[in-house]
């Protein structure tokens, strides 16, 4: 069993390794809860995994360091054991899903370790590590249920303490569970009054669904932007250590983690991947019980793929009301488009395209639609231009054939 000996053990392995990574007041995220962030986006290689995987392989015999290790990931743990494995002269065979980041994947090879691609989720590539394993007696370093690994992770928990230590309650993302079983014993056996609430994807449920069924659940299918808690199935003793020490373990959509993206990227000036930005959703869209506490939020990583940021972005924009796009039909005579242009900019609104449509089978001769994008403040704003607009006579209708 994991213990705080060995917590605090890791810690002084890890001090020359990773960073203690900076608390930041999150007041900017205007949200009803005194919301800090951990930012392990900003940690060595981007991640926190970089903490478990290191400390697992420094516990490791001479003998098997010279035979290797091998390892699956989804990106994030395969930098974090890329680098041990580089600087402790160990042969290092990672497994990754063939959909992982290309970023993810390009990082983990400049850091020296050969790089499997597996067709599939992570779960594929984990079955493929296993196998090669077997074939090699190398080490298997797993991502998440492995003591070591989860000891390394619940260092945050002691830095969390020093950093905050009238925290009442903490957020942790939640893939596997290796994270949230390290942060909440560490903070439970120090502090058994702070919450602990853990945060999944809805399209990558693992956890939540093995809790509401008081065993391990495996998801059939997961499908999410946020490949760093993409898991088909937690960890057994990850598992069991949530059950103890978790009070709650919730869901947000993808929408939601696109604008806390969003969000933590214009008010803290920070970049977070999707699987690092669910802590904050939670919060954002008010999913946990934390009105009125002193709450951090652990920003687990940073590693987004640059090649879907802009869709995250957009994303985000629609999911906070900066961004809409409004159908109009209107009869087809001079001036109209002039009419829904003055109320836009009357209102405050700002037209970013316009589409012009008079092919509708399904509408008279004289009718078109008109297709707008907008920026705006908020739903708020959106709402005001939506009614004078419709004051002023102008049909909204929700969607246009073939849009």
């Amino acid at each position: 069993m994991i213990s705080l000996e060995r917590i605090k053990h890791a810690v002084y392995v890890l001090k020359d390794v990773a960073r203690k990574t900076d608390m930041i007041d999150g007041h900017a995220l205007g949200t009803d809860t005194h919301v800090y962030l951990k930012t392990e986006n900003l940690q060595t290689t981007g991640s926190f995994k970089l903490r478990g995987a290191y400390y697992k392989i420094s516990q490791l015999t001479e003998e098997q360091k010279k035979v290797g290790i091998i390892a699956c990931s989804a990106g994030n743990h395969a930098q974090g054991v890329a680098l041990a494995a580089a600087e402790m002269d160990i042969p290092c065979t990672i497994c990754m899903p063939d959909g992982a980041p290309i970023s993810k994947v390009e990082a983990t090879k400049a850091r020296g370790a050969e790089v499997i691609l597996v067709p599939g989720t992570y779960d594929d590539a984990y079955d493929c590590a296993l196998a090669l394993q077997k074939e090699s007696g190398a080490t298997f370093v797993h991502p998440f249920d492995d003591e070591a690994v989860i000891e390394g992770q619940a260092t945050i928990g002691l830095e969390i303490l020093q950093q905050l230590p009238d925290v009442e309650a903490v957020v942790v993302p939640v893939g596997g569970g290796g994270l949230i079983a390290g942060v909440s014993f560490a903070l439970k056996s120090l502090n058994p009054d702070i919450k602990v609430y853990g945060v999944q994807a809805e399209q990558a449920p693992c956890m939540h669904e093995s809790l509401r069924y008081g065993d391990t659940t495996t998801i059939e299918s997961v499908s999410t932007f946020a490949d760093g808690i993409a898991v088909k199935t937690p960890g057994s003793k990850t598992l069991e250590l949530v059950k103890e020490y978790v009070d709650e373990v919730v869901t947000v959509s993808e929408d939601e983690i696109a604008a806390a993206i969003l969000a933590l990227m214009e008010k803290e000036k920070l970049v977070a991947e999707g699987a690092g930005a669910t802590s904050v959703a939670a919060v954002m869209f008010n999913k946990l019980p934390l009105k009125g506490k002193k709450t951090v939020c652990i920003v687990s990583g940073g590693n987004i793929d640059v090649n879907i940021l802009s869709r995250v972005i957009t994303r985000g924009l629609v999911t906070s009301g900066r961004n809409a796009t409004l159908h109009i039909a209107l009869e087809d005579k001079p001036g109209q488009l002039v009419g829904v242009s003055s109320i836009i900019s009357k209102c405050g609104g700002n037209v970013i395209n316009v589409h012009y449509s008079g092919s509708d089978p399904s509408m008279a001769i004289t009718s078109c639609y008109l297709t707008i994008g907008l920026e705006t403040r908020d739903f708020e704003q959106l709402q005001k231009i939506k009614e004078a607009l419709t004051e002023a006579g102008f049909h909204l209708v929700s969607n246009i054939s073939g849009t």
